[in-house]
Order: C-alpha cells, then structure tokens, then sequence
C-alpha cells in the first residue's frame, strides 16, 4: 500500500476500497502521521465526490500539486455528482420511484414533525410493498437492496425511516410466514402490495427492562374468536397503519402448555383506539403513539401461531423477522449518522483527516450490515445470522455515536445554532440504543450462545 502513498501508482476504486478497510483494522496516524494525512484526502475526495477520472490520484508525499488542489476545490460544486450516498439513492429510485426527489424538496424540520408527508409520500411511490415478493405482487426486494433504501430514506427523513422499519419486519414475518402455513398470508401480502397497506407492529417495542418477545396484549379464545386486550405505547404509525401485528400466547392446540402468536388486527376493528403519547420533538413524524385494545374480536384465521414458547427462545419465523429487525433499524440509523457526515462533506471545513476518519466508519458500519444481509440473501439465517446482526447492530451503535459527535464537532458552532438540522439529527441517531434487544439485556445470552448454548433473546 505504501507505493501509493509515494505517487508512484494511482489507486482504483476496488483499490481504495481495500485502503477504507486497512485503515479500520490499523489506522497508520499513529506512526505514520504524514501517510495518515495524505491517505484520508485521497478517501475523502474519492468518497465524497464522482469525478469524470476513472481513478483519482494521491497526494504525493512532498505535497499537493495545482491539479489536486482543484479537484479538491471542485467536490461539491453543483456540476459533481457526489458519490457519497449515491447507491442507497440509486436503490431508492429503483424501488420507490419519485421519494428520494420528494423528500429532498422539503425541508427536514417539516419531514420530522407530526401529520408529515413523508408517509404519503412513501405510500405513492409504492414503498409498502418494498419486501413483498414478486409471486404476490410485490417488487420482491432483498436483504441487501431492503437495507440500502432504509438507509437512503433516513438520512431524508428519520422518522420516515424508524415508522416504515415497523412496517417492513411486520411484512417480511408474513413474507416467511406465508412459506410455512396455508392461511391467509398471502391475501394479506397482495394487499399490502397492489394496495399501498401499513402495517403497524405491537411487538414489545421500547418497552425498558421488557423482553422483546413478552407479549403486548392478553389473549384468550372465546366462542371461537380470539378477543385481546393491552395497550402498546409507542406504536409508530398509529394513524397511518392500516393493520396491527401485535405479540399474544395461546393456550396450545392440544391443551398443554402455551404458545407464542401473532394476531392481525384490521384498523378500524371495533374496541381499537389511539391515545397521545410522544412527548418528544424527536422522531415526532413516526406516529408512535399508544394503541389501546378493549375486548377486541379477531377470528382465527387473524392468528398466526409460530413455534416458539413462552421461555425467549426464537422459532425460525421469529428469528427470520428478528433479523430483519435488526438490519433494517440499523441501517436506518446508520442513515440518520450518514445525513451529518453528507453536511460535513459538503461544508468542506473540516480537515481531510476527519472527513476520511467519518467516511471510514460510516461506510464500514454499512459494510458490515449489508455483509450480514447479503448471507441472508443467499439463505444463512437462524440463530448464527441472528447473532452475527445483533453484533453488527451493537458495533454500529457505537460507530454512529462516534461519528454523530465529531460530525457535530466539524459543522461548527455556526451550523449548530443556525439550524435546528444539525442538533435533530444529532439526536435522533442516538435512539438506535432504545430498540430492542438492548446490550445490556443480551450480554450473557450472547456470551452463552458462543459458549456452545441456545441463543436466549432477552
């Protein structure tokens, strides 16, 4: 590598991407400050803006010439695509043509607050359907492809981002559903598709110190419907949800023992209400308000019935929805992180050191998201592909608060106070540590589980 350093070569793109992850395994600023410096200009200006060159040269190590300081000069000048962001971009354009354009014309404060259109919006552009598959009239989009528009649509919009990641890990479970039973999933699933449907989830969802798969309502069977009643607070898209997906046992077929559920509950179900509850200006556009249940009926053919019972061990469906959880919300946050360093690039004040430094984390959290989705892609799920998410995710946690912070830090005082944009999206990236599981609770499982036992979801 250090050939390149020296101006004796010029580095290609599938160079520069090896550059990205020697330097996240052994940054050389310690030992080899110089290198270190003319390194992260060479990211810097890679990453952060296209250039007509199909490769783009390094500083030479007895400084810049004329030419690449011009370069430099021209990032973000309105004539340069910025590279920056630009695949996630590319993939919300494929599979919700027109909502990367309409959210970018309205101003961020207006996308985050209450009765936003970002909802709308991601409605008409068709984003329900995103994780349905082909066969039911969906777009039939993967892990990977999944990851990168919630990615591209929170560094627009994070509460778009947050409330619609609901929606995607309540589909994708019937997705996965739908290959085991033979009720009516896939009814459901054509809906969702061809008719723009919400689903809103009432999993135990920000609930502090509660497991994630402890159920949000109570459940039993009467005169052969299933009538529930509980309370979920937060329940993002509580306006906006045409459906509810919320968490129940049931007492097992044969009458021994308890099971865990889900039931589907149309909106509009007599007995379902919603009641104020975020306090917050944070995320104030996800619509996570309580869902209130008074002895609702649904009929049986509204529960799914998986196999896992009430001890915190996943079943497969479980563990297939959990893992889209996981990978959705993270890179939903990674998205929120990213929309700072996209500021930091374009107000080009801080040193290319720290450009390069942000660029190298976000992009190698992402890396690592889109890794584990990619082997989901191609079939590796269950409890391994679960762990190895929630590792990526507690790995990210700390990155985008790394990166949130010194992208605060290299805006300036200025963009802070003259904007309320910088403070919103410092903020709002820090909630990826209130999504279940916390660290906290899955510390142990995790260390059981690579000690050779079942993984427990705390």
């Amino acid at each position: 590598m250090s050939r390149f350093f020296h101006g004796q070569s010029v580095p290609t793109h599938f160079e520069l991407n090896n550059l990205i992850h020697l330097y996240w395994s052994d940054p050389p600023s310690s030992s080899h400050p110089a290198l270190a410096r003319q390194g992260s200009i060479a990211l810097a200006t890679f990453i952060s803006a296209g250039f007509d060159e199909q490769s783009v040269p390094l500083h030479r190590s007895r400084g810049c010439t004329a030419r690449d300081r011009q370069l430099q000069q021209r990032h973000f000048s309105k004539e340069i695509h910025m590279r920056f962001l630009n695949r996630e971009r590319r993939a919300l354009d494929e599979f919700c043509p027109g909502l990367d354009s309409a959210l970018a014309s309205v101003p961020l404060a207006e996308l985050e607050r209450p009765e936003s259109i970002g909802l709308k919006e991601f409605k008409s552009a068709g984003g329900p359907a995103l994780v349905v598959p082909v066969e039911h009239a969906g777009p039939g989009a993967d892990a990977v492809q999944a990851v990168r528009v919630q990615r591209a649509i929170a560094s627009r919009s994070p509460s778009l981002a947050i409330a619609t990641n609901m929606h995607h890990f309540s589909v994708a479970s019937l997705v996965e559903s739908n290959t085991r039973t033979n009720g009516l999933e896939w009814m459901l699933l054509e809906a969702i598709a061809r008719d723009g449907l919400l689903v809103a989830s009432g999993f135990a969802e920000g609930r502090t110190g509660q497991a994630i798969l402890s159920p949000t309502m109570h459940a039993n069977v009467r005169d052969g419907k299933v009538v529930l009643n509980g309370r979920k607070k937060p329940c993002s898209l509580a306006h906006s949800m045409d459906l509810l997906t919320a968490s129940i046992t049931l007492p097992d077929e044969d009458g021994h023992g308890e099971t865990m559920a889900v039931a589907l509950v149309p909106k509009g179900t007599p007995g379902m209400t919603v009641r104020p509850f975020w306090n917050s200006f944070v995320l104030a556009g996800a619509e996570s308000e309580e869902v209130v249940l008074t002895d609702v009926e649904i009929p049986m053919d509204l529960v799914v019935r998986t196999e896992a019972r009430a001890d915190n061990r996943l079943d497969e469906l479980q563990t297939t929805g959990f893992l889209w959880f996981e990978l959705l919300m993270t890179a939903s946050y990674i998205g929120v992180a990213s929309a700072l360093v996209e500021r930091v690039l374009a107000a080009e004040k801080a040193d290319p050191a720290m450009r390069a430094e942000l660029l190298v984390e976000i992009e190698s959290a992402m890396a690592t998201v889109e890794g584990v989705a990619a082997g989901m892609a191609h079939g590796h799920r269950g409890e391994q592909a679960f762990a190895d998410a929630l590792i990526c995710r507690y790995a990210a946690q700390d990155v985008i608060g790394r990166v949130a912070r010194r992208s605060v830090e290299s805006l300036g005082g200025m963009a802070y106070v003259s904007s309320s944009d910088v403070a919103y999206l410092a903020a709002a990236s820090a909630a990826l540590a209130f999504h279940p599981p916390s660290r906290s609770r899955m510390a142990q499982p995790l260390c059981d589980y690579f000690a050779g036992e079942p993984l427990q979801v705390g």
